[in-house]
């Protein structure tokens, strides 16, 4: 199995870049089938999150708009608890459909944190599409309405995501190595 070093740790590969095109082509043709006649605002959480956006919305084939929200919770390997808010919504989103896009959902700390600000805006509705999930992890109770797809609680890189913001270029995705 190919390895590579991302810093100080080694990671295998995980996650081939068939396999995460073919979750986002299924991402994508289920959001194009439930957004149909819809306007959709899509917001990408960044960093991790541009480049399955970027992948995601090449496949959709609906009227949409994007924006961008930036948070941080990651410090090295680990989440952490304290969420920084740190770039905001500029357009209107009352009474509109907005879909929240990440690279990953683990504890879920950063998008519960996104969800209840934008209740305060009055959308239509906001639903929440990710790469990929790890539900041993997960610590909130918020519905993920499309998943790439369902992985162990293991640490990895590549496709967007980091450590300390290294690895996101690689088109795999990599596991740490213990």
């Amino acid at each position: 199995m190919p390895t590579i070093f991302v810093k100080d740790k080694e990671f295998r590969i995980f996650i081939t870049a068939s396999q995460i095109k073919s979750a986002v082509q299924k991402i994508a043709n289920q959001i194009n089938i439930d957004y149909k006649r819809k306007n959709p605002l899509f917001l990408p959480i960044l960093n991790g999150s541009f480049i399955f956006a970027a992948d995601l919305l090449r496949k959709i084939h609906i009227p949409c708009q994007v924006s961008f929200v930036k948070f941080a919770s990651y410090s090295g390997t680990s989440t952490t608890t304290d969420v920084k808010k740190l770039i905001g919504i500029n357009e209107e989103i009352r009474a509109r459909n907005i879909i929240v896009l990440e690279d990953i959902i683990d504890t879920g700390i950063t998008v519960d944190l996104l969800l209840n600000e934008l209740k305060k805006y009055d959308p239509a509705d906001v639903k929440v599409a990710c790469f990929c999930h790890k539900p041993e992890a997960f610590l909130k109770s918020f519905r993920i309405d499309y998943c790439g797809m369902a992985i162990p609680n293991e640490f990895i890189v590549g496709y967007g995501l980091d450590y300390d913001g290294y690895g996101r270029n690689f088109p795999d995705i990599y596991k740490i190595v213990k």
